[in-house]
């Protein structure tokens, strides 16, 4: 505009509420807390299967957006008792600025700040990002170049790189993976994911395997069938991973975290909700082994 770069979402909110930090999903950051999710329109990719598509790929004077500028959602998270902000259900790339500018405000208050993301962004705007940035849901759509370009029309390649600058830069990182039937379910792209995962971002790093259901443009295929999500869960278990879980199937017992050392289970979860949180000081309570993650 005027031959200067500017945001037209700064400020310009079509999403904001309070959510369960489970939702994002994390599992292993600030358990039983609310989390201040918020979004402008945008993203940088057009997934196909998006679930926020009304949002995430419209343009911004279409959607219905209230003004809420980076200083008044700090106050208002401190006003509810969010001890995090969500910059989330878009594309936090899209709205870089916004973010950057509430992250430095928000720690100075001692609110946390949290991304959900397609990780697709450069490396030296996620390093400047990450120092303000204190954890991530990376949302993998597939483990191919195929898959990616078929899904979203971009390459894996910058977002196996987000996932390193995250993990170097000491960023709480998860990683998402929406099992896509006859898309990116093979055995052969789910073995690959979590020896990749296993190798470079360590046994500790929580992997969530997420439920397909039919939505935006890929009404045709069907939910993921359960058996699939549980074959994923025992590859990365086979890989060495200590925390996976699977989600969108209620009432799973793969939902809960159970200790790598003693096997029972320390953190009991209903969707959303905590029912059972044995976590002390960082370490199960029952043999004492430290459990990676932001538990306080």
């Amino acid at each position: 505009m005027g031959g200067k770069l500017e945001s037209i979402v700064y400020g310009r909110l079509v999403s904001l509420g309070i959510d369960p930090i489970e939702k994002k999903p994390l599992f292993h950051f600030l358990p039983k807390t609310p989390t201040l999710s918020v979004a402008t329109a945008g993203c940088n990719l057009r997934c196909n299967f998006c679930q926020n598509w009304a949002i995430s790929q419209a343009e911004p004077a279409d959607v219905q957006s209230q003004n809420v500028f980076p200083e008044d959602l700090v106050k208002l998270a401190v006003d509810k008792a969010c001890p995090s902000i969500s910059y989330t259900y878009s594309e936090p790339t899209a709205f870089y600025d916004y973010v950057y500018d509430t992250s430095l405000l928000a720690r100075k208050s001692g609110i946390k700040n949290v991304l959900v993301t397609c990780g697709y962004i450069n490396p030296e705007p996620l390093k400047a990002l990450s120092g303000s940035i204190d954890a991530a849901n990376v949302d993998l759509k597939g483990f191919s170049d195929n898959t990616y370009r078929w899904v979203a029309g971009a390459k894996l390649a910058p977002v196996l790189e987000t996932l390193k600058v995250l993990k170097a830069n000491g960023v709480w990182l998860e990683v998402g993976y929406l099992v896509i039937p006859s898309v990116n379910d093979s055995t052969g792209e789910l073995k690959a994911m979590v020896a990749w995962t296993a190798k470079n971002l360590g046994k500790d790093v929580p992997v969530h395997f997420l439920r397909f259901f039919p939505e935006n443009k890929l009404t045709n295929l069907p939910p993921t069938p359960v058996s699939k999500l549980e074959e994923a869960y025992r590859l990365a278990k086979a890989a060495g991973i200590n925390y996976v879980y699977i989600g969108n199937v209620p009432g799973s017992k793969f939902e809960n975290t159970y200790c790598p050392k003693c096997g029972k289970m320390i953190v009991a979860r209903k969707g959303y909700f905590i029912e059972e949180l044995n976590i002390v000081n960082s370490r199960c309570r029952f043999c004492g082994q430290k459990i990676p993650g932001v538990w306080n």
